[in-house]
């Protein structure tokens, strides 16, 4: 056994030696600690009455961030801070959270509230007055990961703006701080229990050797993937590689006319810079990827290096052309991400590789750019398919068309047919009708749950004509115009909800 996991709770350092490197944080609050306020309803991070709240340390600074307690393994929360619910209030006061949600009877059958408590005091703590009242937007996407199953959430949106109103309570940030430079580490940890190893390096140069030393390990980032082959798959990991603590992987710059975001830069963080090149475009893709507490935990290098063929980020980022960067024991290497992707869950990266950063180039005075999740429902689904296009369009003219499509093929993959038919030719119906035809040859989809093949053919063509429609010069539609082409397409067999979502 070498190294100890340390962490701040409940006004002292907690220190653990003894546990499974796969323990959850879930399973360490309600059975070592007792501390039963959080719940589990799902252990898959979709229900959010796990939800706790986490601070750490970036820039030299306090951040506070919610974050589902069933996918958090306890070796990544070393160096932190864990708040849940039994910290709120005192044996006299509850904090104006609780008490709102009392005042506006924002609790019924009660399982899910301790969650819902604790992405609403995340949403407090970010609003230091004086603050414009809280919008119903604003709310939404703080509630995003909490499930209630008593459909009772107007008294809980009521409750999101009465506590603003409430005697304000203030957090010590300072006493944290101080608390958690305690438990900053001068060298990585090592964290051995019984046979299996964690490890936590610091430098890209401490991760590439570990990389080269136990090449069979399981590189983990925000767990928000592998949480799950923990706590429903009930797999054996081996050895861990953990990359949150290396600091070359948080790195955000741009230069050179592209943005270069870290593989370990959380997604939320991620697509806030993104989303301030490309706000029209990707504001609402990033709100609806996935809930507020994934986007906290989970990573963007993680959602590329996965290669879902249903992820959401890699449509867009292949739509503009963004490239991966590679780094192992040779150095570093970078190409086109749609390269990156051989097969179905099949990779271009090597056994001493790592993912360093993604590079997104910025936005050019001609680029037409346009992107759509199409799901049953808005918040936190999974998507039926995810397009995205891209194209420079110079005097009614298309060039660089590039296509590409999640949920239509085994990996994340782009419509060479389509982008064959489109290129140098006048942005007009004519040229559309013939992309629409040509994704046929592009694509052959999968039936499944979400979707039947004939669907997800059939609303990717008419996607593409919803770009047409709103980015052609000569009198483009309204955005209700292009809403109501999107509701007529709807057959028989196409969910009312998932017409309804295409944006």
């Amino acid at each position: 056994m070498s190294g100890t996991i340390r962490y701040f709770f409940q006004k002292q350092i907690h220190q653990v030696d003894q546990i499974p490197p796969t323990r959850t944080l879930l399973q360490h609050l309600r059975e070592d600690l007792h501390c039963t306020g959080t719940k589990e309803g799902c252990a898959e991070g979709d229900c959010g009455a796990c939800t706790v709240v986490i601070g750490d340390i970036s820039n030299g600074e306090v951040t506070m961030k919610s974050v589902n307690a069933c996918l958090q393994l306890m070796p990544t929360l070393d160096g932190k801070a864990i708040f849940t619910v039994e910290d709120l209030s005192t044996e006299t006061q509850l904090h104006p959270v609780q008490q709102a949600m009392v005042d506006c009877h924002g609790s019924q059958c009660g399982f899910c509230t301790p969650g819902f408590v604790m992405s609403l005091w995340d949403l407090y703590l970010d609003r230091e007055p004086p603050c414009a009242p809280l919008t119903r937007k604003q709310i939404d996407i703080a509630l995003s990961g909490n499930l209630c199953r008593c459909t009772g959430y107007r008294p809980i949106i009521d409750a999101a703006h009465h506590m603003e109103q409430l005697p304000r309570v203030d957090f010590d940030k300072q006493t944290l701080l101080d608390a958690l430079r305690q438990l900053q580490r001068s060298e990585a940890l090592h964290y051995r229990y019984h046979d299996q190893d964690f490890y936590a390096p610091q430098s890209l140069s401490g991760l590439i050797t570990l990389r080269q030393q136990v090449p069979e390990a399981c590189l983990l980032a925000g767990g928000t993937d592998i949480g799950i082959w923990v706590t429903k798959q009930f797999r054996e990991l081996g050895p861990i590689i953990y990359l949150g603590k290396v600091k070359e992987l948080h790195d955000i710059r741009q230069e050179d006319g592209v943005l270069e975001i870290g593989a370990a830069v959380s997604l939320d963080d991620a697509y806030r810079h993104i989303c301030d090149l490309y706000p029209d475009e990707l504001t609402e893709l990033w709100q609806r990827f996935a809930s507020l507490p994934i986007r906290h935990a989970g990573t963007l290098g993680g959602n590329v290096a996965n290669g879902s063929p249903i992820g959401d980020s890699m449509p867009w980022l292949i739509a503009l052309g963004s490239r991966i960067v590679l780094h192992g024991a040779d150095g570093e290497r970078e190409m086109p991400l749609e390269d990156f992707y051989l097969g179905y869950q099949k990779k271009a990266l090597r056994a001493d590789e790592i993912v360093r950063a993604i590079r997104i180039p910025l936005p050019h005075p001609n680029r037409i750019f346009r992107t759509y999740k199409l799901a049953k429902r808005f918040d936190q689904d999974i998507s039926a398919v995810c397009a995205a296009f891209s194209a420079e369009l110079t005097e009614g003219r298309l060039s660089n068309v590039r296509i590409a499509f999640g949920g239509m093929a085994a990996t994340p993959k782009r419509a060479s047919h389509a982008e064959a038919a489109l290129n140098q030719q006048h942005w007009d119906e004519a040229a559309v009708q013939a992309a629409m035809a040509a994704l046929a040859e592009d694509y052959a989809p999968l039936s499944d749950m979400r979707a039947s093949a004939a669907y997800r053919l059939q609303t990717a063509q008419h996607l593409l004509k919803r770009f047409w429609l709103e980015t052609r010069i000569t009198a483009p539609l309204s955005r209700q115009s292009v809403n109501a082409f999107s509701a007529s397409t709807a057959t028989a067999a196409t969910p009312t909800s998932a017409l309804l979502e295409v944006k």
